[in-house]
């Protein structure tokens, strides 16, 4: 019950340290069951009812007993967790509850014997590729595409409601008068729009009555008020189409190859399920590209977009591990902060963006995002013969699944790993310390084709730059790297003019040479594995099993015949020389120390001789 209502004034009154929100009650019936059976360990033992005249060890046999048996670690956990309630929530307890912790300064896991190994794996999954990229896609069509002509036909019905009539006289003149136009056409309803299609090709006589100007609750086409016929008879000349609130809608390559509007037409019941769908279009992409938590997505107020050190950004409340929700803010891209201003625009909440939309719109203070999120799959597989989105297939995508799928992308991507410390608010070095960061950014089989393709295309842009550079007469580099990479590019620039072709054919004939390029900091590598001779990194040294290419630990710039310095690396080196003879004119350097000085002063000036420095 305390874990119920945490802030209950008792509670509070109590000083239990406790969250703002309570737990699920799921949660509170899971956690029953280790009670129960706590209780029956302790009467099988004749511990006495007092729990704080429990000896604090028979508690460490109880767990050590259950893992003995069997017993997985998450439930173990569970049953730890429990123990440690009847200690926290003891000022409210029978008796006092437990005295003290019986596993202080510990993780729950570690309580369960579970080793803290950085190598521990992450349980959450990955997205698929093959599901990522359509649903990623789908959502922001809806926030690019659809949108404009969702806002249009809620727009529409706005003014359709405000204009219309209560009165009902001179309804059949207004009718005619309406008909009169052929432009008019009386609407139908759309058997495409589920749930409910038993009245698809019928009369949609509540929209009718507000396109002739009359509110619906004026009852006009009541079958007593004889203006029914006159519609019908509309219907029988051809003068009718599908319900909709607007005559066209955004054109979109459909699946079978032809072009036409996204929807068959945006009704009222139509469109209130399609400003749901795009309320959860808004949070999936939101979710996606931030890499912010579930909780936190739902943290966010109206007016949450910010400029945070020149910077777009969102402000919300950092839940995990922090019982207070101290405001912080999250780094976010154009896109994204657009997806969240559309967000706050159809929320019919008056300050949060994401409440209770799933398969119908509720009354909920939360965002289920679980079954929104198959919601919006569903939404757009049923339609994608209009919609022209691709299909997604349907399996389960958990909100935590987002974090987990985009930082392993951002870590697994080139030049990615400064991004993925800042979102994750980890600190990342070269190689990142945080266990949980390394868990949610661990490589996943089912995305290794992509992320090869990935590198592959960095590095040859990289190329394509020198390339372009080259051509520009700009210098590319200095060093015997630099010089065999400059023959390349004239042989293949040459190769190309003689043939009469252009920019786009020298980029092909330089995607089919293969040049073997691996992009540095301190220098640029052209260690060619097909000819390894000259590669000073490899000479009179153990090489590992199965490793292929160079040992970057052991590069040598300053002597390689592979090694390339670009004008990028001129600054490093000339820097580097320039603080090494600044330490060596420290006095009463020791010996050793002064000749390890001396020599990589003595290499780095090697290095700019062969820029020309």
């Amino acid at each position: 019950m305390i874990a119920l209502s945490p802030r209950h004034p008792k509670v509070m009154a109590a000083g239990i340290f406790a969250p703002r929100r309570p737990i699920d009650p799921r949660t509170a019936i899971r956690r029953l069951g280790p009670l129960r059976a706590l209780a029956s360990w302790a009467a099988e033992r004749g511990l006495p009812e007092d729990l704080g005249a429990w000896p604090e060890h028979q508690l460490h046999v109880r767990i050590a007993g259950l893992r003995e048996e069997g017993l997985a670690v998450t439930s173990a956990v569970i049953h730890i967790t429990v123990i440690r309630e009847l200690h926290r929530c003891g000022p409210l307890l029978t008796g006092g509850g437990l005295l003290r912790d019986p596993w202080p300064g510990m993780s729950a896991g570690a309580a369960a014997g579970v080793a803290a190994s950085g190598s521990r794996a992450l349980s959450t999954p990955v997205i698929p590729p093959e599901v990522w990229f359509p649903l990623v896609r789908a959502a922001w069509t809806y926030v690019d595409t659809f949108a404009p002509d969702i806002l249009r036909a809620r727009e529409r019905w706005r003014q359709l409601q405000v204009e219309a009539t209560r009165s009902s006289a001179g309804a059949a003149d207004r009718l005619r008068a309406w008909l009169a136009d052929p432009g008019n056409r009386v609407p139908l309803h759309d058997g495409h729009h589920p749930p409910r299609i038993t009245d698809a090709g019928e009369v949609h006589w509540n929209l009718l009555s507000f396109l002739i100007g009359i509110d619906r609750r004026a009852h006009i086409f009541n079958p007593a008020r004889g203006l029914r016929e006159i519609a019908l008879e509309a219907v029988e000349r051809g003068q009718c189409a599908s319900a909709s609130l607007l005559p066209e809608y955004a054109l979109v390559t459909r699946a079978d190859g032809m072009m036409g509007g996204w929807s068959r037409g945006l009704a009222p019941r139509s469109l209130r399920r399609e400003i749901e769908i795009l309320r959860v279009a808004c949070y999936i992409f939101v979710t996606a590209l931030s890499m912010m938590r579930d909780s936190e997505v739902q943290e966010i107020l109206k007016g949450s977009v910010v400029e945070y050190f020149g910077a777009p950004a969102v402000v919300s409340a950092e839940v995990k591990g922090e019982e207070d929700f101290p405001r912080k803010h999250w780094w976010i891209i154009e896109p994204v902060a657009r997806a969240l201003t559309l967000a706050e625009e159809i929320t019919p909440h008056p300050e949060r963006l994401f409440t209770g939309v799933a398969k119908k719109i509720g009354n909920a203070e939360r965002f289920a995002a679980a079954e929104g999120i198959k919601a919006f799959i569903e939404h757009v597989n049923a339609r994608t013969e209009v919609n022209g989105l691709e299909p997604i297939p349907s399996e389960r995508v958990a909100p935590h699944m987002f974090r987990r799928t985009m930082s392993m992308l951002t870590d697994q991507f080139p030049g990615s790993e400064i991004a993925l410390g800042i979102q994750l608010k980890h600190v990342a070095s070269r190689a990142l310390a945080n266990r949980t960061t390394q868990g949610y950014a661990a490589a996943a089989a089912s995305w290794a084709k992509h992320l090869d393709a990935a590198i592959e295309a960095a590095r040859f842009r990289g190329l394509r730059d020198l390339f372009d550079a080259h051509k520009a007469n700009e210098p590319i580099g200095f060093g015997p790297g630099a010089e065999q990479l400059t023959r390349t590019f004239n042989t293949i620039r040459d190769t190309v003019a003689a043939q009469g072709g252009d920019a786009t054919v020298e980029h092909a004939m330089l995607k089919q040479a293969r040049i073997s390029i691996r992009f540095g900091t301190l220098n640029n590598c052209l260690f060619d594995a097909a000819n390894p001779a000259g590669a000073v990194c490899l000479e009179n040294t153990l090489i590992p099993p199965g490793h292929t290419g160079p040992l970057p630990d052991r590069c040598r710039p300053d002597r390689c015949g592979n090694s390339m310095i670009g004008p990028q690396h001129v600054e490093i080196w000339d820097s580097e020389e320039r603080s090494l003879t600044k330490l060596l004119q420290t006095r009463r350097l020791a010996p050793k120390h002064r000749a390890a000085l001396e020599q990589q002063r003595e290499e780095a000036q090697a290095v700019l001789r062969k820029a020309g420095q």
